[in-house]
Formats: structure tokens, C-alpha cells, sequence
């Protein structure tokens, strides 16, 4: 999870760049701590699919394959 810290720093650098726009550091430093927020995004949002389990009306599981093996691939390395 990105820092308290970080996530300030980022709406601090976007508050910035909308009324006076950002020095060519800013702007490194800024895509750093977007991509590192990303990153964080799409891990979180990985691991609350995989807890995912797809029931029709009739009360059977459609999950998707992929999303099986994907469930089945965690569950073994955890262990």
C-alpha cells in the first residue's frame, strides 16, 4: 500500500501542475509516485478477483477457467 505520505505528495504535484505547472524534476517525481500508485491498484484489484466465484440462477459455478487456475496458482504458493 502506498504511504499516507506519498499519496498527499501526488495530489500536491496534480494541484500544482493545473495552476502553475511542473519543473522537469516534478514531473519525474510525479511519474514515479503514479506508477507506484498504479502498481498498487492493479494488486489490490488482482487479489479481490481472485476471491471472485461466478454462480448462474441455478446455483452452479461458471467461474472462468482462467480465473480458477489463477486462484489455483495462489493457493500453491502460499503454501
Amino acid at each position: 500500500m502506498l504511504s499516507k505520505e506519498k499519496l498527499q505528495r501526488i495530489n500536491e504535484l496534480a494541484a500544482k501542475s493545473k495552476k502553475e505547472g511542473l519543473s522537469l524534476k516534478e514531473q519525474t517525481e510525479q511519474k514515479k509516485l503514479r506508477d507506484a500508485y498504479l502498481k498498487n491498484v492493479r494488486k489490490s484489484f488482482k487479489n479481490q478477483l481472485k476471491s471472485v466465484k461466478v454462480v448462474d440462477e441455478e446455483g452452479n459455478d461458471v467461474t472462468p477457467e482462467k480465473l480458477k487456475k489463477e486462484k489455483n496458482r495462489n493457493n500453491l504458493n502460499e503454501h
